[in-house]
Formats: structure tokens, C-alpha cells, sequence
């Protein structure tokens, strides 16, 4: 039997109880964690902003060792340490044939199926967006394990699962950051510290970190922003007072809400890019008059999962942590056990602390 953090129903509490997994089989891989951060999207799944089958056993940014490998399996083996992908792609439909793997049709589905059983009465359980990472041992598909590059520590390498590729793809891929540009960062969460150092790494400035709380500056400024703003009604001229009067050329909102939108593509210079990386809920509406799309000439876009490529992102950023460019630790605010998972969902609602990491 494993320790899970169950979610028994949308808004239902977490309950931390013991599960039955069974052997993985053909094409599956059984992973014991090492360690599991917990997500905003976590909170989004357990609270109906994002559809998840319950009862579930939520987590999605994890890393871990291999323990057992089913029928057909030879991308990993026993002991190999892995990177939870949470997003596999299929490889053969339409949006992976245009070589874009993160927008693939099939990615999601392994979350559709039951994976494991409660202890107590057999009850089947779904596995959060197919990992189920907020338990000891998971069972997922082979495509979801990802080796981990050598040098990267098992337990921060949970991070990359999530908030680090998703920082890194939002500034390399989707905004595709040039050194000297200068950018805006806003929340500065797990997802908005990892963005933070990736536009460092790119060789941005400044970076103006924004957030509702000013006691995240110091986190903003150990990852690499060079200005701090507590968000309020001003913000987006303050940015533009911070960037020459002009406005950042790049704004990546992390937060995923309309007024946060708005005011990313408010601070995003004539010509700039915004790039959308939080997940908001369908109540959400952000408008836009069409005279001010025409004249300002800015491009918004949406990201999902960095744009990135696991795979082939990866051993790259595996590089800038071995070198010392990407410390994967700075995001980590909380060390905690399974049974802290409830305060860290706390701490997100309160705006509080960078990346909360279960370690197991």
C-alpha cells in the first residue's frame, strides 16, 4: 500500500490515506517519488476551475526512481531517475505533426482512466492530469517519465515537471526574449520565479517583477528581476515609467486573471508581446476595443506548458542548472510532507511563498 493525498470530490478536502496500486501494465512505468511540487493547477483541479474526475489523487510537477516497468517498455528501466511529464504527447495527431507536442489532442488522457484503488473500500481513483504525483508511488505511461539529465538533484528536478519548463518555454519559446529586451513578469509564484530567471538567463533588462505582495520582492530579486512593483491601479505606468516610457517588450502574466491580463497588455510597449501564462476561469472576460489593437500593434498570446517540447527543453535547461544560471531551489519557499498539501493550497489562495515541494 502507498500514502496518497486524496481529493474525494471537487471542493472536498484533501485526505491523506493509503491506496492500492497495482503492477504497471504493458506500455506503464511505477515511479516511487522523491519529491512533488504543489501547483496552482493543483488548487485549480481540486477547486472545478479545471475539469478532473474524482475522486483523484492530484500532483503533477514530480520526480522520482523507477521501480517497475510493465510489458513493451524500454525508454526507462528500474532505478533510472525521472521527470513526470504530465502533458505526454502522442506523436501522431494533428498538432504533433505540425511539431507542436504541447497542444496534443492526447495528452490528457491518461487522466480519464481509474489508475489505483482506496485501501479502505476499493473505491477506483483517477490519477491528477495522469501523474498523481501527491503520493509515495505512481503508476503512469511510459512517455509520461522523462529521464532526468545527469547533475540535476532528484528532488529539485521535480520542479522542471511544471514551473520550470513553463517559465523557461513562456520567455524562450512563446515571447522568445532577445538579450537587452526588457520584460515584465507578473505573479511571482513558482511559475513567475522560474520566469523570472529564464528572462535573467536570456540576457533581458530590466526585469520588473510585479505582485499584490510586497513581501515577495526579495524572492523576485534573488531570481532576477532588477524593479519590483506591488500591483495596484498605477501598474502599468509604472512599468512604462520603469522602461523608458514606453512600455516592457515583453509582459508574461502568471497569475490568470482578466485584470491581470489586462494590465500585462496595458504595460507591453507599441509592438511588444504578451504572453498569457496563468489559467484562468471561464468567468474571466478580458475585452479590448479594436481601435486599440490596431494602433498599438502588440500580440497576445496564450501558453501552454511553455510551448516546450520536454524532450528536447530538458537537457538544455539541465545545462543552466549544472552551470549555476538556473537554481532550482530559489523557488522553493517550503519543504513539507503530504500532510502539509492543505496549508500550501492555503498559502497559494493568500499570495504567499514561492513553490511549496513535497518531499517525500
Amino acid at each position: 500500500m502507498v500514502r496518497a493525498a486524496v481529493l474525494s470530490a471537487v471542493n472536498a478536502p484533501l485526505q491523506v490515506t493509503e491506496i492500492n496500486l497495482p503492477e504497471p501494465g504493458p506500455g506503464q512505468v511505477r515511479i516511487r517519488l522523491a519529491a512533488a511540487g504543489v501547483c496552482h493547477s493543483d488548487l485549480s483541479l481540486s477547486n472545478g476551475t479545471l475539469r478532473q474526475p474524482a475522486p483523484a489523487v492530484l500532483g503533477h510537477e514530480g520526480a522520482g526512481t523507477v521501480t517497475a516497468v510493465g510489458p513493451g517498455v524500454t525508454e526507462v528501466a528500474p532505478g533510472d531517475q525521472v521527470v513526470l511529464n504530465w502533458a505526454p504527447s502522442c506523436g501522431d495527431c494533428h498538432f504533433c505533426g505540425l511539431a507542436e507536442p504541447w497542444l496534443c489532442a492526447r495528452s490528457g488522457s491518461a487522466a480519464d482512466a481509474p489508475y489505483a484503488t482506496l485501501a479502505a473500500d476499493a473505491t477506483e481513483l483517477y490519477p491528477g492530469l495522469g501523474t498523481a504525483a501527491f503520493a509515495e508511488e505512481t503508476v503512469v505511461p511510459a512517455r509520461a517519465a522523462l529521464p532526468l539529465p545527469d547533475g540535476v538533484p532528484l528532488a529539485d528536478a521535480a520542479l522542471l515537471g511544471c514551473a520550470v519548463l513553463t517559465g523557461w518555454g513562456a520567455v524562450h519559446h512563446s515571447a522568445r526574449v532577445r538579450a537587452g529586451e526588457s520584460v515584465a513578469v507578473f505573479g511571482v509564484g513558482g511559475v513567475g520565479l522560474a520566469t523570472l530567471q529564464a528572462a535573467r538567463i536570456a540576457g533581458a533588462g530590466p526585469i520588473v517583477a510585479v505582485d499584490v505582495s510586497s513581501e515577495k520582492e526579495e524572492l523576485a530579486r534573488a531570481a532576477g528581476a532588477t524593479e519590483f512593483v506591488v500591483a495596484g491601479e498605477d501598474t502599468a505606468k509604472r512599468i512604462r515609467k520603469l522602461t523608458g516610457g514606453i512600455g516592457a517588450d515583453v509582459a508574461v502574466e502568471c497569475v490568470g486573471r482578466a485584470d491581470t491580463i489586462r494590465t500585462a497588455w496595458s504595460a507591453t510597449r507599441r509592438g511588444g508581446r504578451t504572453t498569457v501564462v496563468g489559467i484562468g476561469g471561464q468567468d474571466q472576460q478580458v475585452t479590448f476595443s479594436a481601435l486599440e489593437i490596431f494602433y498599438f500593434g502588440r500580440t497576445l498570446s496564450g501558453c501552454v506548458y511553455g510551448n516546450s517540447d520536454p524532450a528536447r527543453d530538458l537537457p538544455v535547461i539541465a545545462e543552466h542548472v549544472r552551470s549555476g544560471a538556473l537554481d532550482l531551489s530559489a523557488l522553493v519557499t517550503e519543504r513539507i510532507s503530504l500532510d502539509g498539501i492543505p496549508a500550501a493550497f492555503d498559502a497559494m489562495l493568500a499570495g504567499k511563498g514561492g513553490r511549496a515541494l513535497v518531499v517525500f
